[in-house]
């Protein structure tokens, strides 16, 4: 009696590294998920529920974006012949080169048709028709095939080897996987490689990812390549159509939200994968409100928002439902004092010491809330410094998707700087970097003001430090102080809106400012602080100090994760409003939003303007009626009567009631309707505003408006600060 073993069929063997690449990806998924879980801490409690989850859902979300991941490898298995090249000949070369040219040009007609794709744009199909050139030429059988094969192992796994450890950096800044962030990152291909140049020993890790990578597949080598018994063509393109149709299943079928099924949203994070997350926030890089969100009859949310946005000091000049321009009048005389904006990046509210952190980061700021008017409630509108500047110039809601500082047909959008120009005002975006990065030259030199970025630094100035983000902050304030000085000298008044980058990624900063260390964010923000103190001791020898205002601020917080989708502690910033000889100090404890900026401070200033501002003047505004917009690319966010209510894709709406120290929140029952079409009215109408261009400047606007009749004090909880010589003059 004898036993005979039926060997694999010649598929299987053929399928042999596709089982390898499977498995190797499915291990690099669950070290990676080991390694964010230990990062998050606190952040995710050790209940075996969520580990279950996160692992169990962690999986599938591997295994529907390997479906992606193996395309290369499922084409070699599919294309390359069995045991003899199909081509060798010239003719059969200039053959297959023709239809892999005929291939790309029916998907660029394809994609043309469709979306309008330019060739610029479908570039990347070029790579596919590069990888696909040699395939027929090997032979799966041949050392020709296997070393090939081998190759390709190698650099998918040194692939998926380095996005897994990307992801682990990624998540220690943001607490997220891919996202939006990463999306918009790969757009600045220099400042990237150069901030992770800067920050990391980017050498050594290449080295011993590409030695993980090489160790790895040699130790396994033996089930990756098996001799293919005989697969025909027809079989393995029955498999190349099957994956294809899985791939078209996926793309149709999940999306990425699926996974935020629990309440804790580092365990929604930790299921998802980073590779399905970054492709997903690619296709919703630009997002349709009307398409994707709750909204209401167009008439009813024009209704409510005019409504909305009554204030004592503003009157509609007429009754199109359509039409937010308002008449602003403060009682005047106008004071035309020169401004100067300080955004501040990633000045997160808990660096302070005002606001409890006990580290000593900020001693200049904290002395500066005691002499400023100082907000101790204000939220910012998103957690990137493109939200910021887009509240701070334009005084709008977020858009979801892309900022409109990078959209296209952004310019000539009623603005702050318009207001200011139209009284005499030289208004300028002062940068320290290059301000191509998140357009914000394009915009800001389109809507207003005069971009001045790093290539505007004269070539003999002295620059005590710079990173890939720009010049140290000292040396940024020092060009703003020639800049102020020029507008001075011409007899006009100024205001410049200043963005610093030092308290960013690498945290590089001058030597001998402050007792931190290099590369910490700590002593970025010590460092940031001492600029900013060493700024407004250089501007008070100006002749002009007394005559100015500074409002110093934050563009987003330093970290945006949480617990909660929208962790509200995340979005909290601080704010001065600083002129000695004009404005008392005095904390403000009101909510306040960042789009509340701008129409705050043109009221300190008794500015009597037409208006499309979104945002309050918090001084006029009555008791309760104060919100902010806390939001994501995604998440659209709406806090009112301390419920935030969120609008997201899918048309889908949640309501929380947040926990304002820990950035928690829990659901809000009963559900608050008005406070939700509230949300939807102020989300629907900011977005339809802007794609039919009516958020743009009229030439009306600059028709000058009466200012109001000077009225009785209101009640303390709303009253303008007295300014700081009447104040003065009370002072027992």
């Amino acid at each position: 009696m004898s036993l005979s073993f039926r060997s694999p069929s010649p598929l299987r063997q053929r399928l042999r590294p596709l089982g390898w690449l499977a498995g190797a990806y499915l291990l690099i998924g669950v070290v990676t998920r080991i390694a964010l879980l230990v990062m998050t801490g606190s952040g995710v409690s050790p209940n075996p529920l969520n580990y279950l989850y996160a692992f169990g859902v962690g999986a599938v979300s591997d295994l529907l974006t390997f479906v992606y991941v193996a395309w290369p490898l499922v084409l070699f298995l599919w294309i390359v012949p069995t045991d003899r090249p199909l081509v060798r000949t010239p003719s059969r070369w200039l053959a297959w080169i023709g239809a892999l040219l005929a291939g790309f040009a029916l998907c660029w007609g394809v994609l043309h048709l469709i979306w309008k794709a330019s060739l610029h744009e479908v570039w990347p199909l070029a790579i596919v028709v590069i990888y696909l050139l040699p395939l027929p030429a090997l032979a799966y059988n041949r050392r020709s095939g296997r070393g090939y094969l081998y190759g390709l192992c190698l650099a998918l796994l040194f692939g998926l080897l380095f996005v897994a450890a990307s992801e682990l950096v990624f998540w220690q800044e943001f607490g997220v996987r891919f996202n939006f962030i990463a999306v918009d990152y790969l757009v600045y291909t220099t400042e990237v490689i150069g901030n992770i140049r800067e920050s990391y020993p980017i050498g050594t890790w290449l080295a011993l990812l590409a030695a993980v990578a090489v160790i790895v597949l040699w130790a396994t080598r033996r089930r990756v390549h098996q001799r293919d018994a005989g697969t025909r063509f027809a079989q393995r393109s029955a498999l190349a159509a099957v994956w294809l149709m899985l791939s078209v299943a996926v793309t149709a079928g999940i999306t990425a939200d699926m996974k935020d099924r629990t309440s804790n949203n580092y365990v929604n994070e930790l299921a998802g994968n980073g590779i399905f997350q970054f492709f997903a926030a690619f296709r919703s890089s630009h997002l349709d409100y009307a398409k994707f969100y709750r909204t209401l009859p167009e008439t009813e949310a024009y209704t409510r928002v005019r409504e909305l946005l009554k204030t004592p000091e503003a009157t509609y000049l007429n009754d199109n439902p359509h039409d937010l321009t308002r008449a602003i009048r403060n009682p005047g005389p106008e004071q035309h004092l020169n401004v100067v904006l300080i955004s501040v990046e990633s000045l997160s509210a808990d660096y302070l010491g005002v606001f409890g952190n006990k580290e000593k980061l900020t001693p200049q700021l904290d002395a500066l809330s005691d002499n400023s008017l100082f907000f101790e409630n204000a939220y910012a509108n998103g957690t990137r410094t493109v939200r910021g500047l887009e509240a701070l110039s334009l005084s709008v809601p977020p858009t979801p998707g892309d900022s409109v500082i990078k959209m296209k047909n952004n310019e000539n959008l009623f603005s702050l700087a318009d207001i200011f120009n139209d009284r005499g005002y030289v208004s300028e975006f002062v940068y320290g970097g290059y301000g191509y990065f998140d357009n914000m030259n394009y915009f800001f030199s389109h809507n207003g003001y005069l971009a001045v970025d790093r290539k505007d630094f004269p070539k003999n100035a002295t620059i005590h430090h710079e990173n890939v983000w720009g010049v140290s902050d000292e040396d940024l304030f020092t060009m703003a102080l020639a800049q102020m000085d020029q507008v001075h000298a011409q007899g006009k008044p100024f205001f410049l809106h200043i963005m610093t980058t030092s308290n960013h990624r690498p945290y590089t900063f001058p030597e001998g400012r402050v007792n931190f260390p290099q590369g910490s964010r700590a002593g970025a923000v010590a460092y940031t602080d001492w600029s900013i103190g060493d700024f407004l001791k250089r501007a008070k020898d100006k002749p002009y100090f007394n005559d100015t205002v500074f409002v110093i601020t934050a563009d987003h917080d330093a970290a945006s994760a949480g617990k909660s989708s929208i962790p509200i502690n995340r979005y909290h910033i601080p704010l001065w409003i600083y002129a000695p000889a004009h404005i008392a100090p005095r904390k403000v404890e009101r909510l306040t939003a960042q789009i509340d900026i701008p129409p705050t401070l043109l009221g300190l200033l008794h500015f009597s303007y037409r208006s499309r501002f979104f945002g309050y003047d918090v001084f006029q505004l009555e008791p309760g009626r104060e919100r902010a917009f806390p939001a994501t690319y995604e998440k659209l966010g709406y806090l009112r009567h301390n419920v935030l209510t969120a609008l997201e894709p899918g048309r889908k709406m949640e309501q929380l009631i947040p926990d304002f120290d820990t950035g928690d929140a829990k659901p809000a029952t009963p559900v608050n309707n008005a406070l939700v079409n509230d949300a939807i009215a102020y989300y629907q109408v900011a977005a339809n505003l802007f794609k039919h261009g009516e958020l743009a400047r009229r030439p009306e606007d600059a028709t000058p408006v009466s200012p109001s009749e000077p009225m009785p004090a209101p009640a303390a909880s709303s009253a303008t600060p007295a300014p700081a010589t009447s104040a003065a003059a009370a002072t027992p």
